[in-house]
């Protein structure tokens, strides 16, 4: 590897280690074995770097989340199922365990991130991609055709989710939210709703 991915990988365990706040440009030169003009070179700043990592640990993580990351995804239910729902979601709450320390980042973000500007910065630009890659899971489209609609509405569904989830997974997994219960909240929300909306509409022979 170059210095460049030298960098990046020796971010990404001192990210694992200390976190953002505790990571000094020196760390990162020890871990690399690179030196400190190589950040300024390849990434601009000490932030910017970490920023880089803390979005490769993500994205690494999310191949975890199905056999076959993306549209396809070796699923065995069909696709915009709640059955699909709830295999996609069990997947991810399996890799949760292992992906503890970079849930703990991303909470160390949302607390000091005032104090990581640049950080913050980065991380909202990917906001869009993080959703994006989440898609394919569960319509079977490649992320490169998913409309912004898409992306903007279903996306920010299962991103809001999957954050939620975070937070419990971190706090207690003991008592954090299942794929089964998800989903059956999931029916019971759409059937309670179907029900509302029927009822709005009056009866259907068009008497009022």
């Amino acid at each position: 590897m170059g210095h460049r991915e030298d960098l990046l990988e020796g971010a990404k365990r001192c990210l694992l280690e200390k976190g953002f706040l505790r990571t000094t440009a020196r760390d990162i030169v020890k871990e690399s074995g690179t030196n400190l003009a190589s950040i300024g070179y390849h990434y601009g700043s000490k932030d910017a770097l970490l920023a880089q990592a803390y979005v490769a640990l993500i994205e690494g993580m999310g191949d975890g989340f199905a056999p076959g990351w993306g549209a396809g995804g070796g699923m065995q239910s069909p696709a915009g199922s709640l059955e699909r729902f709830q295999e996609v979601w069990a997947n991810i709450i399996r890799s949760l365990p292992e992906s503890r320390a970079i849930w703990l980042l991303s909470f160390e973000l949302v607390v000091q991130g005032d104090r990581l500007p640049e950080v913050r910065r980065m991380l909202s630009e990917a906001e869009e991609q993080g959703r994006s890659g989440l898609l394919p899971l569960f319509n079977d489209i490649p992320e490169a055709e998913q409309t912004k609609e898409a992306i903007d509405t279903e996306g920010r569904f299962y991103q809001t989710l999957l954050q939620g989830l975070m937070v419990q997974w971190v706090f207690d997994a003991d008592a954090a939210t299942g794929a089964e219960q998800l989903t059956e909240g999931l029916r019971r929300v759409i059937e309670r709703t179907a029900k509302g909306s029927g009822a709005s509409r009056g009866p259907s022979d068009g008497s009022p």
